[in-house]
């Protein structure tokens, strides 16, 4: 009698939980993910238990690692009785985790994780569910936060665990909620022999191969003899963590619209606009900023936003490589963050080199070009894509290309030549665009950097008298 109150008492605790985090909704499908252990198993009876007065649909789970050979095999058998038992329906399945992990060289760990919550995600979809229950539990939830403060994944990492969070990879994802997640494991255990579960033994979970079994078996102990209520203590601090990522996501929001913009595929962030925040805000908008473009920050670690903060008071012209593909990298007036900062140039790519129909029109790559002799007293106003040559200094036979290691030019106004690249250094031109820019050259020199300035050589002046304009458009 006793053990079935504290059975209802548990089950009483889990629905409180649910409720509290709004985790489902009335009528709604729901995938629980069964491995067949102790806290799966638990969590399927109790929500089962629950099912009606949750007004849910479930549906089984059960992913096939192949990893144990016939543990393994054995796993799903009992998962498959489980299923028949409760009168719930499951998908179970197998996959090659090994070969996963080969081709994509992941740790075995990540791999089978991968692994794992695409096989959910794809089932969830099939039968029209919107989330997956997994048996996370508080020691789960204690044992992550260690494992983050090891990895010094930041304030964000030690959260820990979450009742509710989004996995994406790729097209894929997936809402997890874990209504166990203030259950420890040793009551999901003590529930299973009371109603008489008898849950597989994964002796995987005694290798110290993997970070977390360590974590388990060496240091949580190990903690406890400092201090025997270390377990309270991280989760105290998960708390305050989580309180203070709440601040920080709403301080995001706020100003996120006022320093970054998106541009393609990319984020471009206002330099001033961000130099003006405090440095836990830096941190957080530049993890916030990678996580919208990656859908997730699970390989961004705390030594990453580091580089990025040390980098974004570096000069112009700097790059970091980051995890996803992604780049950091340090403009005048702006930080890119992307996977290919070339694709923020509003210029198209040029390569080659374009003989210039003179008069006549030239297309280019991305561009029209249109060359005219006119009279000097027909000259108006420049634009930056449009400029007047006096012909008898630039001849007529001009091509327009790229630039090349050594350019020089001497720009207008100026007494003498100049290197190209100081020129674009001083004229804050992004170094993304620099190899984009057309150069209109004779077969002497550089007469004008297209978009930025005219050679001082070929400068129209008082003695001449026929024009040649030149007009650069967008294709």
């Amino acid at each position: 009698m006793k053990g079935e109150k504290r059975s209802s008492s548990l089950e009483q605790r889990v629905l409180g939980f649910i409720q509290e985090h709004r985790l489902v909704s009335d009528g709604e499908k729901l995938v629980v993910a069964v491995s067949g252990g102790a806290d799966s198993v638990c969590l399927i009876h109790i929500l089962a238990n629950l099912q009606e007065e949750l007004k849910l649909k479930l549906h089984i789970a059960h992913l096939n690692h192949q990893l144990r050979g016939a543990d393994s095999d054995a796993d799903a058998e009992y998962v498959a009785s489980l299923s028949r038992k409760l009168g719930i329906p499951a998908t179970i399945e197998k996959r090659d985790v090994k070969g996963y992990q080969a081709r994509e060289r992941l740790s075995l760990e990540e791999a089978a994780r991968e692994v794992r919550y695409r096989f959910l995600a794809q089932v969830a979809r099939s039968i029209g569910a919107g989330q997956v229950a997994a048996g996370h539990t508080r020691d789960d939830h204690i044992e992550t936060i260690l494992m983050h403060l090891i990895r010094g994944s930041g304030t964000r990492g030690m959260r820990g665990l979450q009742p509710a969070t989004l996995w994406q990879s790729g097209a894929e994802s997936l809402t997890i909620i874990r209504p166990l997640l203030e259950v420890s494991h040793e009551e999901t255990e003590e529930y299973c022999r009371q109603h008489q579960l008898i849950p597989r033994l994964d002796a995987s979970n005694l290798s110290l191969s993997p970070l977390r079994n360590r974590v388990r078996q060496q240091l949580l102990p190990l903690l406890k003899s400092y201090n025997p209520a270390v377990a309270e203590a991280l989760l105290r601090t998960g708390r305050i963590a989580d309180d203070d990522i709440n601040f920080l996501d709403e301080q995001v929001a706020r100003l996120w619209d006022k320093v970054i913009r998106q541009e393609g595929k990319g984020l471009i962030l206002d330099k001033a606009g961000f130099e003006q925040l405090p440095p836990a805000l830096k941190r957080y908008l530049l993890r916030s900023a990678v996580e919208r473009l990656l859908g997730s920050a699970k390989d961004i670690e705390m030594r990453h936003i580091e580089e990025m903060m040390s980098l974004a008071t570096k000069a112009a012209g700097k790059r970091l490589s980051l995890p996803g593909g992604l780049t950091f990298a340090v403009e005048y007036d702006r930080y890119l963050l992307t996977p290919d900062p070339t694709a923020l140039s509003p210029l198209p790519p040029l390569k080659g080199e374009f003989p210039l129909n003179i008069p006549g029109e030239t297309l280019l790559p991305g561009w029209r070009v249109e060359a005219t002799i006119v009279e000097r007293g027909e000259m108006s106003d420049e634009d930056d894509f449009t400029a007047y040559l006096d012909p008898a200094k630039s001849g007529d036979r001009l091509l327009v290309r790229p630039r090349r290691r050594g350019d020089r030019f001497q720009p207008l106004g100026l007494s003498q030549s100049k290197k190209l690249g100081e020129f674009m250094i001083d004229a804050k031109i992004p170094q993304a665009w620099r190899g984009r820019i057309p150069l209109v050259c004779s077969e002497e020199q550089i007469l004008w950097v297209v978009g930025w300035r005219l050679d001082e050589r070929a400068k129209v002046s008082r003695d001449t008298k026929q024009v040649l304009l030149l007009r650069f458009e967008a294709d």
